[in-house]
């Protein structure tokens, strides 16, 4: 057992991409590493596993090493991912016996092979850096891996990528970050990202998530729920993992809070911002589950091979701890619905860790329902595929439950489409007009290549007049060419002080500008926070961008990351004059790599 000072192992662990500052924070903690040793998965240990009445555990594959994630095709066959041999395998229960037929097909080679998704007789397979998809033949095997998406983040500290199809036909794919708290340079990292089937159109969909490895759709309601990974070394008891309802352009804490509303102690937000503002940002998970468990791969039931009152509830693997003296973890469990809400976890099956808790047979990760409706899980540990079946007596549904409701997901992506433009809203309504105007472009004139985000990514110079009595100006910047947003909202920013009159090319993309100071800056269609360049697709005619400033005869009172339709609400009422300036890009041909 190692006990250490929190001071030094928050240090080890907080590599931040910000300078860190001082604010009087002291705190002492100790914190533990214990990782129970693996021994062999015999017979006698896999029968010793517990599962509720009436429910058996099986092995359904053995002596498959580093058995990740799992995917079930609709015709019952199961594609395993295992990343520390990168590839995927094809396995087949032929005669319905609950155990796999032979050795299994390797039908896929990638480096670091981990997530995977089924949808339109295609397979989807992401890599740490990579999205690709090949169809899947007639006999299980897979055609040709085409590269959808090749510019994924770097990953750290998690590397492990998931995908999932949601009900609006969108991919879903988590990326976690590269530290155990730090502020992350590139936006992409600690979210959920949307992304078109093709790969072509990407967003960020929420924020503030470590690692959500685990995640999916309620299916009564259709919305999206995830399992976070908590912060390493606070303790034996915290961080608790935690489950989160995840919503379009939410922001869920990390890294500078955590569960419930808990500020982490060590870090410091960007741009001045306090960790109140932090917090009040956020949103808090909706329930807990024990500390450095580990979540991984997450299912909703929806089948009929299991008594009718698991119907709704979510299934989690928790891989197990390292970070705490009792371990926690090294089982599935149990997340109860209510009314399409999270309101309880508990152990579903366990016995993964023996001897006491001293050792383990597996680190349960991949989980998937079979044909058949029983649960198939992953280990990673002794490359075992488990079958969890239902044999008992109690009333099983008649049939499986119809697919998760696309209104939630598509309503949220909805949001803020298909309106004007910010200057031709109600809510800017103004008596006066100001000249913006830029040392970089005319009006209706073209922009440079650097502004975009198929090169140098950095905003252009841009100067207003100076409007009587104005106490702040607001910036929005729209393209009202792109599609499917109709507009795009490239950058958002307000409460530039009233005796700011221009920015400089390249403003700072955080959320609090200190130069000038208290600008703040919003979410734009992109996901992230301040100026997203354009970024047209290769080849269409150029795209219109305006950029529109509006003067205003108040302060807005708004957080930090607010959106476009949030900053207009606020705005009404207080336009005393506006103008804009627009300018022009397109790209031609593929930038070379």
């Amino acid at each position: 057992m190692n006990h250490c000072l929190a001071a030094s192992l928050l240090c080890i662990a907080s590599a931040a991409a910000h300078a860190q500052q001082g604010d009087g924070t002291q705190v002492s903690m100790s914190t533990n590493i214990f990782k129970p040793a693996k021994v062999d998965a015999t017979a006698a240990r896999i029968a010793a596993i517990k599962a509720p009445a009436g429910f058996s555990v099986t092995a359904f594959a053995t002596g498959l090493k580093n058995a990740r994630i799992l995917a079930v095709a609709p015709n019952g066959d199961v594609y395993l991912s295992r990343r520390d041999q990168g590839d995927v395998l094809l396995l087949r229960d032929s005669n319905g016996d609950g155990r796999a037929d032979g050795a299994p097909i390797t039908v896929a080679s990638r480096a670091g092979a981990h997530g995977l998704a089924i949808r339109d007789n295609k397979l989807y397979l992401v890599t740490v850096k990579e999205l690709f998809v090949a169809d899947i033949q007639s006999d299980g095997r897979l055609g040709e891996l085409s590269m959808l998406i090749g510019d994924l983040p770097d990953s750290g500290q998690h590397p492990n990528r998931t995908i999932a199809f949601g009900p609006d036909g969108m991919l879903y794919l988590s990326v976690g970050s590269t530290c155990n708290v730090c502020n992350e340079s590139n936006p992409e990292n600690a979210t959920i990202l949307r992304i078109t089937p093709d790969g072509k159109e990407r967003t960020i969909f929420a924020s503030g998530l470590r690692n959500t490895i685990g995640f999916g759709w309620q299916p009564q309601t259709g919305e999206l729920w995830g399992f976070d990974h908590g912060i390493d070394f606070l303790g034996d008891t915290q961080q608790q993992e935690e489950i989160n309802k995840i919503e379009l352009g939410n922001m869920y804490g990390w890294p500078h809070v955590y569960g419930a509303g808990e500020i982490y102690p060590q870090s410091t937000p960007v741009g001045e911002i306090t960790k109140a503002q932090w917090k009040a940002r956020s949103t808090p998970m909706v329930v807990g589950w024990n500390a450095h468990a580990a979540p991984m791969q997450m299912v909703f039931y929806t089948g009929s091979g299991f008594p009718a009152e698991y119907r709704g509830d979510a299934f989690v693997t928790m891989r197990g701890s390292w970070n705490r003296v009792k371990p926690s973890g090294y089982e599935i469990v149990r997340v109860r619905f209510t009314n399409g809400q999270a309101t309880a976890v508990e152990p579903f099956v366990t016995g993964f860790l023996t001897d006491g808790g001293k050792t383990h047979i597996a680190r349960p990760v991949g989980l998937a329902l079979a044909r058949d409706g029983a649960l198939l899980m992953a280990d990673d540990a002794n490359g075992v595929i488990y079958r969890v079946a239902y044999n008992g007596s109690a009333a099983r549904p008649a049939q499986a439950m119809p697919a998760a409701p696309a209104g939630p997901m598509e309503q949220q992506a909805a949001r803020g489409t298909r309106v004007p433009l910010a200057m031709a809203r109600p809510e800017t309504q103004a008596q006066g007009k100001l000249a913006v105007t830029s040392s970089a472009f005319s009006n209706n004139g073209n922009l440079a290549a650097k502004f975009s985000e198929y090169a140098d990514g950095v905003s252009p110079p841009l100067a207003w007049a100076a409007v009587p009595n104005a106490k702040s100006y607001a910036l929005i910047m729209e393209d009202p060419d792109a599609k499917p947003a109709l507009p795009f909202v490239h950058w958002v920013a307000w409460n530039i002080p009233p005796e700011v009159t221009r920015l400089p090319e390249g403003v700072q993309e955080q959320p609090r500008l200190t130069e000038p100071e208290g600008v703040l800056q919003g979410r734009n269609t992109r996901g992230s926070t301040g100026w997203y360049g354009p970024r047209p697709p290769v080849g269409e005619a150029a795209h219109r961008y305006h950029f529109q400033v509006f003067a205003l005869d108040t302060k807005l009172d708004l957080p930090f990351g607010a959106d476009r339709d949030q900053v207009l609400a606020a705005m009404q009422g207080h336009v005393l004059a506006k103008g804009e300036i627009v300018g022009k890009y397109m790209q031609a041909q593929k930038p070379p790599k």
